[in-house]
């Protein structure tokens, strides 16, 4: 993707313009960390842009970026641009062209993301980033201040970036998050889960909710205090270990399987019937969170002698049939019967087993 990133570079370079990779592909980069997300900004305007490559580009005049789709691949470029009064403490209301690299970096949020590539892969530095980066620093280009004033959602984005690097506040963003820490409040509840997401899927999510803690951010973000979150392999375990105000954009999946993983947990064991209600992965998920070997839920899911109705060698008409009933509400009770016993180890599922236990316990005489 990175040749592709320096030809399309290249030939915006042709067309007598200015074109870099910027941001956190170049930082990651530096760090030897493994990245494949590629920005470009560039002094080509969109339009300029469209006559460039005429096909396979979408168009956002209104922040001056267009998606680009270049052999099988899609990259964001992003004109130079100035921003200009902020509405909502998040976003500008009017933005301006500029031919300058450097204008255009003052505009981002730390100086962390202002490393820039140009098309031989030569650094750029214009703004110091790499001493922070030495001294694993988040720091914001601009007065801390000013640029969580400006967007509060940078304040969620600092310690999101101190969590999946490692790095430490400066104090100046520490002083800023504290005085403007209300302003989360406003964001959106898809942004405020977009970063919390992060946070929680980063190996450090230990340090994030530390500092989310710390600066007494889950009280804006809709949660409660933080106290303890286990590690689990699929990020909605850890949702499911988090008590929330508000109402998170959760998809229907993901809500139903934070129920199911708190309804597990509550019970706090897993058994034949937990697997079967549940399925193996919900369960795998919730032994993570109570502790319990992931070894032996695999291997009591393995013996079940079921792991679905479907599984059940009997179907609810011939049990009409071995006991001359009509489909009904009681028909169904006694099927769900069988499903228990066998799933329990008390009943064989075979047909002939199945059939005496019927005739034993519910033929009429």
């Amino acid at each position: 993707m990175l040749e592709k990133a320096f030809e399309i570079m290249s030939k915006i370079n042709e067309y007598g313009y200015e074109a870099y990779i910027v941001g956190g592909y170049v930082r990651d980069i530096y760090l030897s960390r493994q990245t494949s997300d590629i920005d470009i900004c560039t002094s080509a305007t969109p339009k300029e842009l469209i006559g460039i490559f005429e096909n396979n580009i979408k168009i956002d005049e209104k922040y001056g970026s267009v998606k680009l789709f270049y052999k099988n691949d899609y990259f964001d470029i992003t004109t130079f641009r100035k921003d200009y009064n902020y509405k909502n403490n998040r976003k500008p209301s009017k933005i301006e062209y500029v031919k300058s690299l450097e204008e255009d970096l003052t505009r981002r949020d730390f100086t962390i993301n202002t490393l820039c590539m140009n098309k031989e892969g030569k650094i750029i530095d214009l703004l110091n980033a790499q001493n922070d980066l030495r001294k694993k620093v988040i720091r914001t280009v601009n007065k801390a201040d000013i640029s969580f004033k400006e967007d509060a959602l940078r304040m969620l984005r600092a310690i999101r970036f101190a969590t999946i690097l490692n790095f430490k506040l400066d104090r100046e963003v520490i002083k800023a998050i504290k005085k403007n820490e209300s302003l989360i409040s406003e964001l959106s509840t898809n942004r405020k889960k977009e970063e919390l997401q992060k946070i929680l899927s980063s190996d450090n999510y230990l340090y994030g909710i530390k500092l989310l803690n710390q600066f007494n951010l889950y009280k804006y973000l809709g949660i409660k205090k933080i106290k303890k979150v286990i590690k689990t392999s699929d990020v909605i375990g850890m949702w499911a270990q988090i008590n929330f105000d508000i109402d998170y954009p959760f998809t229907k999946l993901e809500s139903d399987n934070i129920k199911k993983i708190n309804e597990i947990v509550n019970n706090k064991k897993i058994d034949n019937n937990t697997l079967y209600k549940y399925g193996n992965y919900i369960c795998l998920i919730a032994a993570e969170i109570l502790k319990i070997d992931k070894v032996s839920i695999i291997s009591m899911y393995n013996d079940m002698p079921i792991k679905t109705k479907e599984d059940i060698n009997f179907s609810i008409q011939e049990i009409c049939k071995v006991l001359k009933k009509e489909p009904s509400q009681e028909v169904k009770n006694i099927f769900r019967n069988i499903e228990f016993e066998i799933l329990n180890n008390r009943l064989q599922n075979k047909k002939l087993s199945i059939k005496n236990y019927l005739i034993d316990n519910y033929k009429e005489e």
